[in-house]
C-alpha cells in the first residue's frame, strides 16, 4: 500500500475506532455486555436505558418500576458495568483526581467473559497476563466486590499476592470503594464499611453483608490455607517464590482445590510476565491451548487508550515505517498508536527491553528476559512441533508397555533401520534435587531431514537404577548409542561405587559413548565411559545446540524443553547456566545427543578433537 493509501486507511480505522469507543455508556446501557432490553426508567434525566434481561426477569422488578432508589439498587444487583459507574470511584491515571469507574475497552472485554460464565451458571476461572496501565487488578477486585456487595451474602474471598504489601494494596481499592459507596444504593443491613473479624489483622468483614475478605502472601502460605473461600484473586503469581518446602503450584492447587465448582465461584490468577519456565507460564500455555480450566486473557499495549500519540507528520511516518512497525500496521493499528510505539521505543536500548515492558503478543511478554542464550523466535518455532500428550509407560529393553504412571514418555516408537542416540543427564536422588533425564533422539536418515526427539524419561532415582533405565531404553531403540554425562558419577563422594556402576554397564551393553584422554604419567592414551563436562566441553556442546536451535536442524517434542531453552543464560563470567530457580537438565540431554550425532568430543585433558569410538 502506498503512502496515500495508508493515510486513507488510517482515517477509516480511526473513524471506526471512535465510533466503537464513543458508543459505550454504562448508565444508558449502550455497548454493555450481555443480553439487554430497552426499558422506561423512573430515574430523573434517564428516561430509557438498556438493562440486563436478568433484571426485568427478577420477581422484584414490577414493584420497583416507579421507585427510583429501588430500581437503581435492583439494577446494581444485575448490572456490573452500571454498578461500577454508579458506586465506585477511582483515581484517573492522567487527571489525578477521582472519577466514576467507567470500564475501558480491555476491562469491558474481561468483564464480558466473566459475566458470560456467571449468567450461564458456570464457575468463573481466568488466567490473565497483564500489560501495564490498563487496570486488570482493579477490574478483578471490583468484580469480586460487586458480587459480595450486591449478588451474594456470606461469600468469602481471598486476595493473595507475592508479598503481603501488594495484597494489602489491592484490598485498599475495596476499602476506598466502601468508604465512598452511595448510601441510597447500599444493599446491606448496616452502613458499608470494613470491620475487623475476630481480631485478625488479615481478615475483614463487610458490615451488613457477612462477606469476609482475607489477604495473604506466597511468603506465608500456611496463613491462608484451610479457610472457607468462594473467590480468590491470586496476584503476580509469576513472582511467587519456590522453595524446597513450598511451590507455587502446590499452594495454588491447595487454595483453588478448596473453592467449589459452583455458580458465582471465582478464581483469577493474574501476573505480569517474569520469563518462562514458571508455574504461571506453564499454566498460561496450558490454558491458552484450551487444555486448562481457565480463560487465558492477554491485553496488548495497543488496546490501552492512553498509548496513542498524534504524529506531527503522518505522511512521513507512513513512508518510514520499519519492519516491526509495518507488522503493527498490518495487524490493524492506527498511525497514532504506531507513532507512540516509535517514540517510546527510543527510550530503550534494544527492542527486547521494549517488548518486555510493552508487549504486542503474549510471546513477547514472556520471552524477553535479558541474558538468554537461545533466540526466542527460534525456540518458538521448535515449540510448534511439541505435544503434551505422548504415550506413557515403561520398557524392559524389548517392548514398550503402556502405563499412565510410567516414567517414560514416548512420542515415536523405535522404527526398523533407524539409528538413535540416548543421552543421560544425571541429577539427584531426592525430589528436592535436580532432575535426571534420559532423552532419545533419532538420527536424520537423509540430507535435509531433521533429527527428532522421540522419547524421554525424567525423574529422581538412585543412580544405579537410572543407569538401568537408560540401558533398557537404549536397547528398546535399536541398541542406541548411549552417552552419559558422567561428572556426577566420577566426582561424588566415595566415587568407586559409582564408577563401578559404569563398568558393570559396559559389561552388559557395548554401544557406549567413550571419550579418549591422555595419561601424563604413562604417556598413553586412555578411554573412559561417558562425557565429562568442564567449562571447555560445555561451551562446545552448548554452541552446537545454539546452532541447531537457530537452524531448526532437530525436531523437539517436549514443551518443557522449550521452556528450559528460554531460561538458559550466559552469566557475566561467560559460563552457561539455567536462570535462578529453573532447570537445564533437558537442555543438556539435547546438547549431548546432538554432539554425539554431529561431532567428535574433545579429548579429556587435551585441546584437539579426536575421533570417538562410536558404535552404531
Amino acid at each position: 500500500m502506498n503512502t496515500a493509501g495508508i493515510l486513507a486507511e488510517d482515517a477509516r480505522r480511526r473513524e471506526a475506532r471512535a465510533a466503537a469507543e464513543g458508543g459505550y455508556d454504562p448508565v444508558e446501557g449502550r455497548g454493555c455486555c450481555g443480553p439487554r432490553e430497552l426499558v422506561d426508567t423512573p430515574v430523573e434525566g434517564l428516561p430509557r436505558a438498556f438493562v440486563p434481561r436478568a433484571m426485568t426477569a427478577d420477581p422484584s422488578y414490577g414493584s420497583v418500576r416507579h421507585d427510583t432508589a429501588g430500581w437503581r439498587r435492583l439494577r446494581c444487583r444485575h448490572d456490573f458495568e452500571y454498578w461500577c459507574a454508579a458506586c465506585v470511584r477511582i483515581k484517573h491515571k492522567t487527571l489525578g483526581h477521582d472519577v466514576p469507574f467507567v470500564l475501558n475497552a480491555p476491562q469491558r472485554r474481561v468483564a464480558a467473559m466473566l459475566e458470560a460464565d456467571r449468567r450461564a451458571g458456570r464457575p468463573m476461572r481466568m488466567i490473565m497476563l497483564k500489560a501495564r496501565q490498563w487496570g486488570g487488578s482493579t477490574l478483578v477486585q471490583m468484580y469480586m466486590a460487586w458480587i459480595q456487595s450486591c449478588v451474594r451474602r456470606n461469600w468469602h474471598s481471598l486476595i493473595c499476592a507475592h508479598v503481603k504489601d501488594t495484597a494489602a494494596s489491592i484490598r485498599g481499592m475495596y476499602t476506598k470503594m466502601l468508604a465512598a459507596y452511595p448510601s441510597e444504593l447500599w444493599d446491606g443491613d448496616e452502613p458499608p464499611r470494613f470491620r475487623p473479624f475476630e481480631r485478625s489483622i488479615n481478615v475483614r468483614e463487610i458490615a451488613g453483608r457477612g462477606c469476609r475478605v482475607t489477604i495473604g502472601s506466597a511468603e506465608n502460605q500456611e496463613a491462608v490455607r484451610g479457610s472457607d473461600y468462594s473467590m480468590a484473586h491470586l496476584s503476580e503469581t509469576a513472582f511467587w517464590p519456590a522453595t524446597p518446602r513450598n511451590s507455587p503450584a502446590d499452594f495454588i492447587r491447595a487454595v483453588c482445590g478448596a473453592i467449589a465448582l459452583i455458580p458465582d465461584s471465582l478464581i483469577v490468577m493474574e501476573s505480569t510476565a517474569n520469563g518462562v519456565g514458571s508455574y504461571f507460564h506453564s499454566e498460561w500455555l496450558r490454558c491458552k491451548a484450551g487444555d486448562g480450566d481457565k480463560h487465558a486473557v492477554f491485553v496488548a499495549w495497543h488496546e490501552i487508550e492512553i498509548y496513542r500519540l498524534q504524529p506531527p507528520d503522518p505522511e512521513g511516518l507512513a513512508a518510514s515505517m520499519n519492519a516491526y512497525e509495518r507488522m503493527l500496521w498490518d495487524a490493524g493499528l492506527c498511525l497514532d498508536q504506531i507513532y507512540w510505539y516509535r517514540r517510546k521505543r527510543a527510550e530503550y536500548a534494544d527492542a527486547a527491553q521494549m517488548m518486555a515492558e510493552f508487549p504486542t503478543t503474549d510471546t513477547e511478554a514472556f520471552l524477553n528476559t535479558g541474558r538468554g542464550v537461545f533466540a526466542p523466535e527460534a525456540v518458538e518455532r521448535l515449540r510448534a512441533d511439541c505435544t503434551v500428550e505422548p504415550r506413557r509407560g515403561e520398557t524392559d529393553g524389548h517392548r514398550f508397555r503402556d502405563d499412565s504412571l510410567g516414567g517414560l514418555r514416548m512420542w515415536r516408537d523405535a522404527e526398523e533401520g533407524a539409528r538413535y542416540v540416548a543421552a543421560v543427564d544425571i541429577g539427584g536422588r531426592s525430589s528436592a534435587s535436580d532432575w535426571s533425564v534420559i532423552a532419545v533422539m533419532r538420527r536424520a536418515r537423509l540430507p535435509g531431514e531433521r533429527h527428532e526427539v522421540v522419547a524421554q524419561w525424567r525423574g529422581h532415582t538412585d543412580h544405579d537404577l537410572l543407569v538401568r533405565h537408560a540401558e533398557n531404553i537404549a536397547r528398546h531403540y535399536n541398541r542406541a548409542l548411549l552417552i552419559i554425562e558422567s561428572n556426577t558419577l566420577e566426582t561424588e563422594a566415595g566415587g568407586d561405587p559409582n564408577l563401578f556402576v559404569l563398568s558393570r554397564l559396559a559389561e552388559r551393553y557395548g554401544n557406549l559413548y567413550r571419550r579418549e584422554g591422555f595419561d601424563t604419567a604413562t604417556g598413553r592414551r586412555t578411554e573412559r565411559i561417558g562425557f565429562h563436562t568442564n567449562r571447555a566441553t560445555k561451551a562446545l556442546v552448548v554452541a552446537e545446540l545454539i546452532a541447531a536451535v537457530r537452524d531448526g536442524s532437530y525436531t523437539e517434542r517436549d514443551p518443557e524443553a522449550c521452556n528450559e531453552l528460554l531460561t538458559y543464560e550466559q552469566l557475566p563470567n561467560g559460563a552457561y547456566a539455567a536462570k535462578c530457580g529453573c532447570h537445564d537438565d533437558i537442555v543438556m540431554t539435547r546438547a549431548l545427543a546432538l554432539h554425539a550425532l554431529h561431532a567428535a568430543p574433545l579429548c579429556h585433558g587435551a585441546s584437539i578433537p579426536v575421533p570417538p569410538p562410536v558404535r552404531w
